[in-house]
């Protein structure tokens, strides 16, 4: 047993139904390794949506650690709840779902047993975190084509296929593909205001170096505690030579192309045509004609 770890009191967040429903099945393992570190461990299952949320403000205060095995949506329920109730307490993923693009962004890909590792060895690190008209998101907020994959596709489905379920829906998805008109003001009144308008095929304000498991940004270019987030945008193609250079550019994570824009902003403001929706982290966000986004730098504490 680790002497430094002894009576640090740890929460252990679940959702039982992410990704392939791997983690359950070795939860009573899990717990194993946290005692013979010397936690107190506290496990607390999801049944429904928000669930996440409301425990890590009842609860994620009270704690040493607050451990979430689950996928983005159920991190960033945790988040959310976190920065809502003020609570400074430093958080440990288990990346468990479908795709996870955070934790592939942070580095979190090995097994469940290396990510427990990590929360019990590990250091914990300042990470930004996005606003979203006041709502919290861990790493994008994005709409138009692919946007509603996330929520979509039934989770029996997801449980099933994993990362191929997004693809399948994303494939569907471009059947019936429409341009969003959108206007997007970044930095408003600095030297730095940018201005945009036109008919996007996809917008997305991000904190992230993968998108979705197919975009993979240059570690270089992504510093994921800047204070900045990332402004995806890609025109809608005229015709199937624009397609295609859009995706070749987005296969190659260069982004050199005319149809695509993306650069850095602390404070972002999209507004949309009626009726367009949004999705925060993958979960699905009531569509707004007008949204606020920003940067709230070194807002969390992530074991890594």
């Amino acid at each position: 047993m680790n002497d430094n770890k002894e009576r640090q009191r740890l929460l252990l967040i679940m959702n039982p139904r992410s990704g392939v429903m791997l983690a359950p099945k070795y939860l009573s393992e899990i717990v194993e390794r946290f005692s013979r570190a010397g936690f107190l461990t506290q496990i607390l299952m999801t049944t429904a949506k928000g669930d996440a949320r409301e425990f890590a403000i009842s609860y994620g205060g009270e704690v040493d650690i607050v451990a979430v095995s689950g996928g983005d949506g159920t991190l960033n329920e945790v988040i959310d709840g976190m920065i809502t109730a003020g609570h400074h307490t430093r958080i440990g993923y288990i990346p468990s779902g479908s795709t996870n693009d955070f934790a592939n962004s942070i580095g979190l890909t090995g097994s469940i047993f290396d990510c427990v590792d990590t929360i019990i060895e590990g250091n914990a690190q300042n990470f930004d975190i996005g606003s979203f008209n006041g709502r919290y998101f861990s790493y994008i907020a994005s709409f138009g084509a692919f946007t509603s994959t996330s929520y979509s596709v039934p989770q029996t489905v997801k449980n099933m296929l994993g990362h191929t379920a997004y693809i399948l829906g994303g494939i569907k998805d471009i059947l019936s593909i429409k341009p969003i008109h959108a206007s997007i003001i970044t930095d408003r009144g600095t030297p730095h205001e940018r201005a945009f308008e036109g008919d996007y095929l996809f917008g997305a304000v991000c904190n992230s170096r993968s998108v979705a498991g197919i975009l993979k940004l240059d570690k270089q270019t992504i510093d994921m505690n800047d204070g900045m987030m990332e402004v995806f945008l890609i025109r809608m193609p005229k015709d199937i030579i624009d397609m295609n250079e859009i995706a070749i550019n987005m296969l190659n994570g260069t982004l050199h192309s005319s149809q695509i824009e993306f650069y850095s902003a602390r404070n972002i403001e999209v507004d949309v045509q009626p009726g367009t929706h949004w999705t925060l982290d993958g979960e699905y966000e009531e569509g707004r004609d007008h949204c606020e986004i920003r940067a709230v730098e070194s807002a969390i504490k992530l074991i890594r």
